[in-house]
């Protein structure tokens, strides 16, 4: 029986599972030169122009980089889509405690790194967070994540500034699925306010403990929630 073209697997596309699952296996150490076009075409048994696309391919998500007249080079040994995709699958449970973790992470380092314009950003977004007469739950939700966000960018990290942001929407996004109309609890202001208290006054460990005194109580809020939807 002949497969339709949609369900064919391209050879580019074989090529591509074999070179990344042999970078994940580090037969290819980070840093170290690949074999040539023509060696991976050999070894691989396809022609040079398609280990030539699956290059490319890899080039693109970040794993090889070319260093002109040197060769290509191993600059990453697992994709990063890949790596997200799996992300987005976890539970809402497993993205709010990485959520949790950045934040109080993020505190502690803002504590030890924040600029005088990020301490004025981080009481800008905290004097925001009183609460309004006839608001909907995704006003102040906004609200507090900018509260959050300021704090992520103040810490001196970029990568971890950039993973609070995609946990904190695929959160937010999980909760509206997953429970509907029941929401968690949100913290009062004193809560936010001894966390930028702590940052400003340059304490670490008690501006983690702080973060913690806000993400902890959500956490089992949230476990009580989901088992009681079972």
């Amino acid at each position: 029986m002949t497969l339709p073209a949609a369900a064919k697997r391209s050879l580019v596309d074989i090529a591509l599972e074999n070179l990344s699952a042999q970078l994940a296996a580090g037969r290819w150490p980070l840093g170290s030169r690949l074999p040539t076009e023509p060696e991976l075409a050999e070894e691989l048994g396809i022609s040079r122009n398609t280990v030539r696309e699956a290059i490319r391919v890899l080039l693109y998500a970040g794993l090889l980089e070319v260093r002109q007249g040197d060769g290509t080079y191993v600059r990453a040994i697992v994709n990063p889509g890949e790596a997200m995709r799996a992300i987005s699958r976890a539970s809402l449970r497993e993205h709010l405690e990485v959520r949790c973790l950045l934040e109080e992470s993020a505190a502690r380092l803002a504590a030890e790194r924040a600029s005088g314009p990020d301490l004025a950003r981080i009481a800008a977004a905290l004097d925001k967070l009183a609460p309004r007469d006839g608001e909907t739950p995704e006003d102040y939700a906004a609200r507090d994540l900018e509260f959050h966000v300021a704090i992520a960018d103040a810490c001196g990290n970029q990568a971890l500034a950039s993973l609070y942001r995609y946990f904190s929407d695929a959160v937010r996004q999980s909760v509206q699925d997953s429970i509907r109309d029941e929401a968690l609890p949100d913290p009062d202001t004193a809560a936010h306010a001894a966390i930028y208290h702590a940052i400003r006054d340059r304490n670490p460990a008690r501006a983690g403990e702080a973060a913690a005194a806000i993400t902890r109580p959500l956490l089992t809020e949230l476990a009580q929630l989901l088992k009681r939807q079972k």
